[in-house]
């Protein structure tokens, strides 16, 4: 069996920052880490292939400092990875992203199953995983909390609302997987000494055979106009209660708050 996981290595939460000329996010100068929802897909595509046998390629674009959450998958028990990097990959949207990234699959043929985290902590649109299974062509589980392989068809538990979803998916598929389908494991000894040891694949725009009209800002059709920090303010008033007719007076103004608010 041969398990493609896409991952991404993001910032921080605490350490987002935005380029308010671009509208971009700055990576450059932050300490980043795997995506943790990516973690998931990573130890569910490591039991598949404990049970099944087979390999596990992990594939990332990003700056080459993406290397390191390549390596670290690899410690984990992942067997091999390739990074997408390249200046015209920068800027890159969700439909960019899917796009590079499905030329890199293609270059990876054959495969039986692609897996992908739900989202990454970054941009929090799930939608990199179901825009890579739409340009393949490939039958697609999202938000999936267990994954079986049957008589040469993926069996998915979808979560929806209420309860879950069975399906029954003919391989090559795409699957995005929950935190509920399983708990990740820590990379081994053994597994940081390969990592270090395996010479990480980089590819280019020209390796992948990729349109340049279709990558980094230039093929992303949606913009990012403005950035700001929402600020939270509260007008309130503050009522002291020093003695028994301060008190009342502050019960009668808060029930005449609430009859204002319509909460009584």
């Amino acid at each position: 069996m041969r398990i493609i996981i896409p991952i991404k290595q993001v910032p921080e939460t605490s350490n987002v920052k935005m380029d308010p000329e671009t509208g971009t996010m700055v990576r450059e100068g932050v300490e980043s880490i795997i995506n943790p929802l990516d973690l998931y897909s990573i130890e569910t595509g490591i039991r598949l292939k404990e049970k099944y046998g087979g390999e596990i390629i992990v594939v990332s674009m990003g700056p080459k400092k993406a290397e390191e959450a390549l390596k670290e998958a690899i410690a984990m028990g992942c067997d091999d990875g390739v990074l997408l990097t390249d200046r015209f990959f920068a800027g890159s949207d969700t439909f960019a992203t899917s796009y590079t990234i499905s030329k890199a699959i293609e270059k990876l043929k054959p495969f039986d199953l692609i897996l992908c985290g739900e989202r990454a902590t970054d941009g929090d649109t799930a939608q990199v995983g179901p825009g890579i299974a739409s340009l393949l062509g490939l039958p697609l589980s999202t938000f999936t909390s267990k994954v079986e392989v049957e008589d040469g068809h993926i069996k998915a538990n979808r979560l929806i609302e209420g309860g879950y979803e069975v399906l029954n998916l003919p391989m090559p598929a795409l699957v995005t997987v929950v935190k509920e389908i399983a708990d990740p494991r820590l990379p081994t000894l053994t597994g940081k000494l390969k990592a270090k040891k395996l010479e990480i694949k980089q590819w280019t725009a020209k390796d992948i055979e990729a349109d340049p009209e279709s990558l980094g800002l230039k093929g992303s059709p949606t913009r990012v106009v403005k950035t700001f920090s929402p600020k939270v303010t509260r007008e309130g008033k503050v009522i002291e209660v020093k003695d028994e007719n301060s008190l009342n007076q502050a019960l009668d103004e808060i029930i005449e708050l609430l009859k204002e608010k319509a909460v009584i």
